[in-house]
């Protein structure tokens, strides 16, 4: 043994880490958003949510992500801590999947078996070819995040392949056979040995995978092994725990501690049941034997299947000692708390999931900000102190909303690799500030309802008739951007702007109305200044609806990014047949029912000069 057989054992074992962590991070970036799906539909049935921790584990290929996945739903409240059990004692199974794959590595085929296309030295190289013609190629949708599971499939059987090399070449200073044996007459010493290094490498499966590595030599006997398998589950659950617990709330350290639970129980049954068998003669052909690959990948699904039929009944019990370990503080009642925990840094490496919550806090902010603007509007009509105190209150919600998501935007970025979650938190980064806004703008409004309200001021019931049809306007604006933004409908984006536009006519219309009122000494002068105001808030929101649906077409279109108005005002002058038919119909709608406020039935039709009438159809905006 050298220095050089030594690099060589830790450069395999750097691709063999590196292989796992790229196939692992590319196959959570793609399926993420449909795990949490699933996971949310778990109901309290056991046996389901354990199959399905069974499922994802060998999707991902790694229990830790799992669990985390799970926690972070659990501290989030979309799923129960009860929900979640099965789903852990199923993800302590699933990571058994890659030592079932890493076994291939005892496979043996002649020069002609079609076998030999299993063979790492085989896979390795297709699997690398494949990776990199879907990179630069480009050729499906997803073809880099594709081509990055299959280059990480690539580099992990080659840094098998080289550690095994390394392996081969170590056996001969006798120093391999040395340590192994020293784990095999003391089995508590092997316990802590796979402890330690499951814990090092973050990783049961690179821990399980290092040690199929090392049965190539043929030097290693099932006493010698067992023991590290086993102290192999505490080290990675320790891990996971750790990952868990910075910034969770109760809930979430609750998961990692039925996990840790489960893992002792399972590794003391283990350790107990094996010795007693050992010890009435049971193992007498295997104790001493050689172990390969495929030997050391079934005792670690057996230990783990079996554990998980006899423990799963006693699932409960941990959960009841996680209760006492954690204990819960007494917290005052938080209306948004949930979502705000849904906003949790051990999503950054599931951006689908973390961009849902992102999602779900824009929901809410959209509600509550046009909750507001409803009661602001009732001040209007009839002030009521107790409402103004209302939506003070809600507004302070918002912000706080506003707060924790710009933050947590901010923190996902550097974690993003997809071009496509990149537009999307984009996207969502504007449209909080959109929500936001819109909040304010009501506040503004029932501002203006308490200055008329404290001056015992008020407008003449023309007026109230005449902003009522502006309402009207305005909600069904704000229907369309809701609509836009919760359905990613470019249908309700499109119907925005040219009903924007008929707000503007509106406003102008009803300031000549009220000029004519003010002359006839209808509406005093205090009204005068009012009114002003009340219309540039109502301008602010339509404008806010605007930008509201411009993001969510910028998010089906990202060509349209650079040139945002421009494409609206093409929109506007192009003659496009559908704005004209969505601002026609609208400015029809609303000035027929503002004529009839002002007792003026007659219309004045809509005169639209346009540059090209024959131009009927949407400007081009395929990329």
């Amino acid at each position: 043994m050298n220095f050089f057989d030594v690099l060589s054992l830790l450069g395999g074992l750097a691709m063999f880490l590196y292989g796992m962590r790229l196939m692992g991070d590319s196959l959570k970036e793609n399926s993420s958003g449909t795990l949490k799906k699933v996971m949310e539909k778990v109901t309290d049935n056991a046996l389901k949510a354990f199959v399905l921790g069974i499922a994802v584990t060998a999707l991902i290929q790694s229990s830790t992500a799992t669990i985390v996945i799970t926690s972070g739903l659990v501290g989030a409240g979309i799923l129960s801590l009860r929900q979640s059990l099965g789903i852990i004692v199923g993800a302590n199974v699933g990571t058994t999947v890659t030592g079932q794959i890493i076994r291939l590595l005892d496979l043996n085929a002649s020069e002609t078996s079609v076998l030999r296309f299993f063979q790492p030295s085989t896979l390795a190289p297709i699997a690398l070819i494949i990776g990199i013609l879907l990179i630069m190629t480009g050729i499906l949708k997803n073809s880099r995040s594709i081509g990055n599971i299959a280059i990480g499939f690539g580099i992990l059987f080659s840094g098998l392949l080289n550690m095994t090399s390394a392996v081969n070449a170590l056996q001969k200073s006798g120093i391999v056979e040395q340590v192994f044996s020293g784990l095999g007459d003391n089995p508590f010493l092997g316990y802590i040995a796979g402890a330690g290094v499951a814990f090092v490498l973050q990783s049961s499966s690179a821990a399980v995978g290092i040690l199929q590595a090392f049965s190539a030599g043929g030097l290693l006997t099932f006493k010698a092994i067992y023991s590290v398998i086993v102290g192999i589950y505490l080290g990675d659950c320790v891990t996971t725990a750790i990952v868990i617990y910075i910034g969770a709330n109760r809930e979430s350290k609750r998961v990692a501690i039925v996990n840790i639970l489960y893992n002792l129980g399972k590794s003391i049954m283990v350790l107990v049941v094996i010795t007693i068998i050992h010890q009435i003669g049971l193992l007498n052909g295997l104790w001493d034997a050689v172990v390969n690959s495929g030997m050391i990948a079934n005792t670690n699904t057996v230990f783990n299947l079996v554990c998980a039929i006899c423990l799963l009944p006693m699932i409960r019990v941990f959960e009841r000692m996680s209760d006492r370990i954690v204990k819960n503080k007494k917290e005052e009642k938080d209306p948004h708390g949930e979502l705000i925990k849904g906003l949790n840094p051990v999503f950054f490496a599931t951006p689908a999931i973390a961009l849902q919550s992102c999602y779900d806090v824009l929901q809410k902010m959209l509600q509550l900000s046009r909750n507001n603007l409803e009661r602001a509007q009732k001040q209007l009509e009839e002030y009521s102190a107790p409402l103004q105190e209302e939506i003070a209150a809600e507004e302070m919600q918002v912000d706080r909303l506003t707060d924790n998501l710009s933050r947590y935007l901010v923190e996902l970025l550097p974690h993003l690799q997809s071009e496509d979650h990149i537009s999307v938190l984009n996207q969502y980064y504007k449209l909080s500030t959109e929500f936001e806004r819109l909040g304010d703008q009501a506040v503004n409004i029932a501002d203006i309802a308490a200055k008329l309200s404290d001056n015992n001021t008020d407008f003449s019931e023309t007026f109230k008739k005449e902003i009522a049809v502006l309402q009207e306007l305005i909600r069904d604006i704000l229907d369309d951007a809701e609509r836009a933004f919760t359905e990613q409908s470019e249908k309700a984006s499109s119907m925005i702007e040219p009903k924007v536009h008929v707000v503007s006519d509106l406003i102008d219309e009803m300031t000549q109305n009220h000029f004519a009122r003010m002359s006839a000494g209808e509406c005093s002068m205090l009204a005068d200044a009012v009114f002003s105001n009340l219309m540039a808030e109502y301008k602010r929101i339509a404008g806010t609806c605007s930008n509201t649906g411009m993001a969510v077409l910028v998010s089906i279109h990202p060509e349209l990014a650079s040139r945002e108005h421009l494409f609206l005002e093409t929109l506007d002058k192009s003659g496009n047949a559908e704005y004209r038919t969505v601002l026609e119909q609208t400015h029809k709608k609303y000035f027929d029912q503002l004529n009839a406020a002002e007792n003026t039935p007659q219309y004045q039709q809509l005169e639209i000069t346009l540059d090209d009438p024959a131009g009927a159809s949407l400007p081009d905006t395929t990329p």
